[in-house]
């Protein structure tokens, strides 16, 4: 693997030489035909171009549950109101007398188009694509020729957020040169802005990995160009994300004995510091940092937990000292959970909500920072964060271990696999609303099913014949055919379970994000060392991206690597 150990510097330099073209800019507006148009109240409206622009951005939503959602019209409607000139202004007060059907129909055309290009075509399309690629996808990092993850700025549109999130719906504006950033180092050729504009501010801070940055304006957060997952610089600190993890493995029953033993601290400050530490520990709950100013949507973590967010109750469901979560996590998605705690856990809680308001702190004594400093003194580099990566990663060598049989076929041990993914994405509380296609694909799979089950019953009914011929002939010729037979149920069997084990997986999947888990908080060398032992081809576990991502991991790992 690459020799890391080595090359390291502890003075905060991440680079002496950084080389690149700039982002590549989305393509500008082209407007539509004359004789595609808008309709307001029934009537033809030619927008002006700004506010046509707007338009099109709705429409293309259409299709989507968001355009249904009475906060994403509201927000996108204000917002486009504010780009309209004072004349459409005037014109233009309700949503539900807009018509954008014509305008629907020009791009749902345009897009069919696009699929029923040619093969000629669509390599044309593809070869310009990859020329850009070339120009602005790679940058020179210290004299390597290293390929750019986000090269190209996003496209304006409308805001979609995750979850609920109370801005959704609100404009994405087009990010110009103007508002651009650009880092680079001094000697090198400095990216040209593109004609008749500037960039922002050129920078040479050796200190940061990025290349490029702008504020968007919904949230006000900085965006950033960074280089692709699988270059040495990302590698590199993917790696050491889970060597710090692993060390965790080696002091966290230590770590777990001391916020047991604070449960009962004479000090308000420790009792809470240990029990959110439990719930970060047991629940693998992200640590909830302090908000930036005009960030509306309400999201909490473990810290910023409000009384209003856990009920307590003595008895549920068979249970002791049930803890019932209930808030918004990041991106607005929702936890719910329903959990057994120990009994000193369960009395600390009603002490923290004791004389509080729904609205008060849980943890009134304790913040994200104070939590982090503390675990800094338990161990170098640990942060909240770390747990979560260490109980994801723990998990999934656990129930690859209780889950896999070593005699399955490759597709019984690939079940086995994302079974023992989903009970991380679980854990971390990763969802997907079911997918808009979920119903159509599992009845193309049902169809297959059935039509697999009728070759089976032909194929039985076909080898009881051979059979009975056998028994009257019982010749050589026979023989052979009541075997040839045998073998075609065989395989029919075979097939109809594999495919039965992806209606089972597809099914249990519906709603459950594993990707977010397998990029950010497995280990890859548990899995590579999984394939490896069990005979499983690494690229049925992760796709061509990932398997770039994690190169630096299939390159060191064998069948026997622990976590």
């Amino acid at each position: 693997c690459l020799r890391w150990e080595e090359e390291k510097t502890d003075d905060g330099i991440k680079w002496k030489q950084l080389e690149h073209k700039g982002p590549y800019f989305a393509p500008l507006y082209e407007p539509l035909p004359e004789n595609v148009q808008f309709y307001y109240d029934g009537k033809p409206l030619k927008l002006s171009l700004a506010t046509e622009e707007i338009a099109t951005f709705y429409e293309k939503m259409l299709d989507h549950e968001y355009t249904t959602k009475e906060i994403f019209q509201n927000n996108f409607f204000n917002d486009w109101r504010k780009e309209m000139t004072p004349e459409e202004q005037k014109i233009i007060k309700h949503l539900d007398k807009c018509d954008f059907r014509e305008i629907h129909k020009y791009f749902v055309d345009k897009s069919e188009a696009r699929k029923a290009l040619s093969k000629e075509e669509k390599q044309k399309l593809k070869e310009e694509a990859d020329k850009i690629q070339e120009e602005y996808g790679y940058c020179i990092l210290d004299g390597h020729r290293e390929k750019i993850g986000n090269f190209k700025t996003e496209p304006p549109g409308l805001f979609r957020g995750r979850g609920d999130h109370p801005k959704m719906g609100m404009l994405k504006k087009r990010i110009m040169p103007e508002d651009v950033i650009i880092n680079c180092s001094k000697d090198s050729k400095i990216p040209e802005p593109p004609a008749g504009h500037k960039w922002k501010e050129v920078r040479f801070d050796n200190t940061v990995t990025w290349l490029a940055s702008w504020t968007e304006n919904i949230q006000n957060t900085l965006k950033y160009i960074m280089l692709n997952p699988s270059s040495k610089l990302k590698g590199e600190k993917d790696w050491q994300k889970y060597e710090v993890a692993r060390r965790l493995k080696d002091v966290v029953h230590k770590i777990r004995a001391q916020y047991q033993a604070d449960w009962k601290s004479k000090e308000m400050k420790k009792r809470q510091r240990a029990v959110a530490l439990y719930f970060i520990d047991k629940l693998a709950l992200r640590a909830g940092n302090e908000k930036e100013e005009g960030e509306t949507a309400d999201t909490v973590g473990c810290c910023s937990l409000r009384v209003e967010h856990i009920k307590l109750h003595h008895e549920l469901d068979g249970q002791k000292h049930v803890v019932e979560f209930d808030f918004l996590g990041k991106d607005s998605i929702r936890y719910y959970n329903k959990v057994s705690v120990e009994k000193p856990v369960f009395k600390n809680l009603q002490l923290f909500m004791k004389n509080k308001d729904p609205g008060d702190d849980l943890f009134d004594r304790l913040n994200t920072s104070i939590l982090n400093r503390h675990l800094q003194r338990l161990m170098k580099g640990l942060s909240a964060k770390v747990f979560r990566t260490y109980n994801a990663s723990i998990t999934l060598q656990e129930q690859l271990k209780a889950l896999t049989n070593a005699d399955d076929n490759v597709a019984g041990k690939l079940l086995s696999y994302n079974r023992a993914n989903r009970a991380v994405a679980i854990l971390c509380n990763h969802q997907r609303s079911t997918p808009k296609t979920f119903e159509k694909s599992m009845q193309i799979l049902q169809t297959k099913i059935d039509a697999k089950k009728q070759q089976l019953a032909e194929a039985q009914l076909e080898l009881k014949k051979a059979e009975d011929e056998l028994k009257d002939k019982n010749d050589d010729k026979t023989e052979v055919n009541v075997q040839k037979k045998k073998k075609l149920l065989e395989r029919l069997a075979e097939q109809l379970a594999k495919l039965e084990v992806q209606a089972t997986d597809k099914e249990e999947n519906k709603q459950i994000a594993l990707g977010t888990s397998k990029l950010n908080y497995l280990d890859p060398r548990i899995t590579i060392a999984w394939c490896k032992k069990f005979g499983v081809p690494i690229e049925k576990v992760y796709n061509k991206t990932q398997r770039e991502k994690f190169a630096w991991a299939i390159d060191m790992t064998d069948e026997d690597f622990e976590f």
